[in-house]
Parts: structure tokens; C-alpha cells; sequence
């Protein structure tokens, strides 16, 4: 149970920010015990990939604060960030069989596509939320909307590692938050169709 809780928070994480959720299992793979990587997954905990991570990170942190860059970013992470969903839920849910959890050793696919789909919703109302909150704020919005993602993909985390029971009040935040910003977009582009509308209406002056 909590090793799915564990994956569920990570690949929500990585929805938002796919190299966050890699960088701290591995770390926490290659520095403490909180994390035990099976065999198969030993290589996210290696110095050299979490160096690569860590590169990836960094562009990812400045081109997601950029308007329109950051759109073509989002393009881009559509399948960088569902695969490292599903990474992260896999490898944290293998690792919890070395406590004698049978289920997921008996469904090991089960994990991928919870951690490709977690991360895939996440990433769809992120990059769909994105477009309008730079057209709302004249590109104002970006980096601090990228930011505020970049911190819930660590917190979200952290929280998964090590509180995951407290996943389950996470995910109902997110779930409260997407669905407001699903709202918000309907409206937006509720309001700029009437508007379009309007100007065809009135014709040239």
C-alpha cells in the first residue's frame, strides 16, 4: 500500500517536473537507505546519470520559465515526462518487494502504466493551464507558475519518500487545483471566442 502511495506522489511529481522525482530517488538511492533500489534500478542511483539528471534539471528549470519557450518545452516533455513517471513508480514499488511485497512482482506492468498515466494527466492540465496563464499575465505569470511547479515536484517528492500516507491528501490538492485550472481555461477561452465573436459582428468601423 504505501509503496503505491510512493509511487503515486512520485509520478505525480514528475508530471510537473520529470527530473526531480529521478534525481531524488537516486540520490537518496546512492547516499542513504531510505530508498533500496532493486538490481534493475541500480543504475538511476549511479553518480553519472544523476550528474545527466542533474544537467537536464537545470535546462529544464530556465527554458520552463520562459513564455513560449516554455510551451515548446512542454511539446517537448509530453513523453519525457510520462516516461519518467513511469520510472519512478516502478523502481520505488520494486524496491518495496524486497519487503516482501508480492503483488507488484506478480503485475510488474501494473506499475508502468500507473506511473505513465499519473504523470501524463498531470502533465496534460500543466501544459494546457500554461498557454493561458502567459496570455493572462502578458508572460508575467511563467516563472513564478514554473516555479511554484518546480517546488510541489520536490515537496511532492520528499512527502513520498517519506510520509507517503500523506500522498492521498496531496493528490486531492492537485486533483482540487487541476480541476479549477481546467475550469479557469474553459472560461478563458469561453470569453475569448465572445470576443472574437463580437468584433465580427460589429464589422469595421
Amino acid at each position: 500500500m504505501f509503496a503505491t502511495l510512493t509511487g503515486l506522489g512520485l509520478s505525480t511529481a514528475a508530471g510537473l517536473n520529470a527530473y526531480i522525482p529521478l534525481l531524488v530517488v537516486g540520490v537518496l538511492a546512492n547516499v542513504t537507505d531510505r530508498v533500496r533500489l532493486p538490481a534493475e534500478y541500480a543504475w538511476l542511483s549511479s553518480g553519472w546519470v544523476l550528474a545527466i539528471i542533474g544537467v537536464l534539471l537545470l535546462a529544464e528549470l530556465v527554458l520552463d520559465k520562459v513564455p513560449v519557450v516554455d510551451h515548446v518545452n512542454d511539446i517537448i516533455q509530453t513523453a519525457v515526462r510520462p516516461a519518467s513517471g513511469g520510472v519512478v513508480f516502478s523502481a520505488t514499488t520494486a524496491a518495496a518487494e524486497l519487503d516482501n511485497s508480492t503483488w507488484m512482482a506478480e503485475h510488474p506492468g501494473v506499475a508502468w502504466v500507473l506511473g505513465i498515466l499519473t504523470a501524463l494527466i498531470v502533465h496534460v492540465v500543466k501544459s494546457t493551464a500554461r498557454p493561458v496563464v502567459n496570455a493572462g499575465t502578458a508572460g508575467l505569470g511563467a516563472p513564478v507558475v514554473s516555479t511554484a511547479e518546480d517546488a510541489s515536484a520536490l515537496t511532492l517528492s520528499l512527502v513520498a519518500v517519506f510520509l507517503p500516507v500523506l500522498v492521498v491528501l496531496a493528490l486531492v490538492v492537485f486533483a482540487l487545483v487541476g480541476w479549477l485550472a481546467v475550469r479557469r481555461i474553459r472560461r478563458y477561452r469561453a470569453n475569448r471566442r465572445a470576443r472574437l465573436a463580437q468584433r465580427g459582428t460589429a464589422g469595421p468601423a
